[in-house]
Protein backbone atom coordinates (compact mmCIF):
# COMPACT_ATOMS: atom_id res chain seq x y z
CA UNK A 1 0.00 0.00 0.00
CA UNK A 2 1.53 3.28 -1.13
CA UNK A 3 1.09 6.22 1.19
CA UNK A 4 1.76 9.80 0.19
CA UNK A 5 1.95 12.66 2.66
CA UNK A 6 2.44 16.31 1.75
CA UNK A 7 3.66 19.00 4.12
CA UNK A 8 5.05 22.50 4.09
CA UNK A 9 2.04 24.55 3.11
CA UNK A 10 1.02 27.70 4.91
CA UNK A 11 0.22 31.37 4.65
CA UNK A 12 2.77 33.61 2.98
CA UNK A 13 2.80 37.12 1.58
CA UNK A 14 3.09 37.75 -2.13
CA UNK A 15 6.72 37.54 -3.19
CA UNK A 16 7.53 35.02 -0.49
CA UNK A 17 8.63 31.41 -0.70
CA UNK A 18 7.55 28.01 0.51
CA UNK A 19 8.99 24.53 0.15
CA UNK A 20 6.54 21.67 -0.04
CA UNK A 21 7.56 18.13 0.77
CA UNK A 22 6.10 14.86 -0.42
CA UNK A 23 6.99 11.78 1.59
CA UNK A 24 6.09 8.35 0.22
CA UNK A 25 6.17 4.89 1.69
CA UNK A 26 5.14 1.39 0.79
CA UNK A 27 7.05 0.98 -2.45
CA UNK A 28 10.46 1.77 -3.86
CA UNK A 29 10.34 5.54 -4.21
CA UNK A 30 12.90 5.64 -7.01
CA UNK A 31 10.50 3.75 -9.29
CA UNK A 32 7.93 6.55 -9.24
CA UNK A 33 7.45 9.58 -11.39
CA UNK A 34 6.43 12.35 -8.97
CA UNK A 35 4.17 15.25 -9.82
CA UNK A 36 2.63 18.20 -8.07
CA UNK A 37 -0.88 19.34 -8.86
CA UNK A 38 -2.95 22.10 -7.35
CA UNK A 39 -6.60 22.90 -7.05
CA UNK A 40 -7.90 26.33 -6.28
CA UNK A 41 -11.37 26.81 -4.85
CA UNK A 42 -13.98 26.34 -7.55
CA UNK A 43 -11.45 25.30 -10.19
CA UNK A 44 -10.23 22.06 -11.71
CA UNK A 45 -7.10 20.35 -10.49
CA UNK A 46 -4.16 21.47 -12.60
CA UNK A 47 -0.65 20.21 -13.26
CA UNK A 48 2.21 22.16 -11.71
CA UNK A 49 5.41 20.14 -12.12
CA UNK A 50 6.75 16.61 -12.55
CA UNK A 51 10.06 14.81 -12.22
CA UNK A 52 10.67 11.38 -13.65
CA UNK A 53 11.83 8.28 -11.81
CA UNK A 54 15.34 8.82 -13.16
CA UNK A 55 15.43 12.55 -12.44
CA UNK A 56 16.35 14.32 -15.61
CA UNK A 57 14.75 17.47 -16.92
CA UNK A 58 11.59 18.30 -14.96
CA UNK A 59 8.37 19.44 -16.57
CA UNK A 60 6.54 22.57 -15.47
CA UNK A 61 3.28 24.29 -16.10
CA UNK A 62 3.94 27.63 -17.79
CA UNK A 63 3.18 29.85 -14.77
CA UNK A 64 5.54 27.76 -12.62
CA UNK A 65 8.54 28.04 -14.92
CA UNK A 66 11.27 30.17 -13.44
CA UNK A 67 9.57 30.35 -10.03
CA UNK A 68 9.07 26.74 -8.93
CA UNK A 69 11.61 23.93 -8.75
CA UNK A 70 10.75 20.27 -8.32
CA UNK A 71 13.36 17.90 -6.97
CA UNK A 72 13.63 14.52 -5.32
CA UNK A 73 15.81 12.72 -2.81
CA UNK A 74 15.35 9.00 -3.33
CA UNK A 75 17.43 8.19 -0.26
CA UNK A 76 14.84 10.02 1.84
CA UNK A 77 11.81 8.82 -0.16
CA UNK A 78 10.87 12.45 -0.51
CA UNK A 79 10.20 14.94 -3.27
CA UNK A 80 10.06 18.69 -2.97
CA UNK A 81 8.51 21.70 -4.62
CA UNK A 82 10.40 24.92 -3.96
CA UNK A 83 8.10 27.82 -4.72
CA UNK A 84 9.53 31.33 -5.00
CA UNK A 85 8.02 34.70 -5.86
CA UNK A 86 4.61 33.44 -4.87
CA UNK A 87 1.55 35.24 -6.16
CA UNK A 88 -2.03 35.31 -4.86
CA UNK A 89 -2.96 33.26 -7.93
CA UNK A 90 -0.85 30.41 -6.52
CA UNK A 91 -3.30 29.98 -3.65
CA UNK A 92 -4.58 26.41 -3.79
CA UNK A 93 -4.52 22.99 -2.23
CA UNK A 94 -1.33 21.35 -3.49
CA UNK A 95 -1.24 17.62 -4.08
CA UNK A 96 1.62 15.23 -4.62
CA UNK A 97 0.95 12.34 -6.99
CA UNK A 98 2.97 9.27 -7.94
CA UNK A 99 2.97 7.04 -11.00
CA UNK A 100 4.86 3.76 -11.28
CA UNK A 101 4.38 3.02 -14.98
CA UNK A 102 7.55 4.85 -16.01
CA UNK A 103 5.50 7.52 -17.72
CA UNK A 104 6.00 11.27 -17.58
CA UNK A 105 2.49 12.57 -17.51
CA UNK A 106 0.83 15.92 -16.89
CA UNK A 107 -2.76 14.69 -16.60
CA UNK A 108 -4.13 13.93 -13.16
CA UNK A 109 -5.89 10.76 -14.30
CA UNK A 110 -2.52 9.20 -15.14
CA UNK A 111 -1.42 9.17 -11.51
CA UNK A 112 -2.48 6.38 -9.23
CA UNK A 113 -1.28 7.49 -5.80
CA UNK A 114 -2.23 10.77 -4.16
CA UNK A 115 -1.78 12.52 -0.89
CA UNK A 116 -4.40 14.53 0.96
CA UNK A 117 -2.91 17.86 -0.03
CA UNK A 118 -1.34 20.80 1.74
CA UNK A 119 -2.89 24.27 1.64
CA UNK A 120 -0.91 27.19 0.25
CA UNK A 121 -2.38 30.64 0.75
CA UNK A 122 -0.66 33.72 -0.67
CA UNK A 123 -1.85 37.07 0.57
CA UNK A 124 -1.56 40.25 -1.46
Amino acid sequence: QVQVVESGGGLVQAGGSLRLSCAASGRTFSSFTVAWFRQASGKDREFVAAISWIGGTPRYEDSAKGRFTISRDNAKNTAYLQMNVLEPEDTALYYCALDDRRGYYTAAHDYDYWGQGTQVTVSS
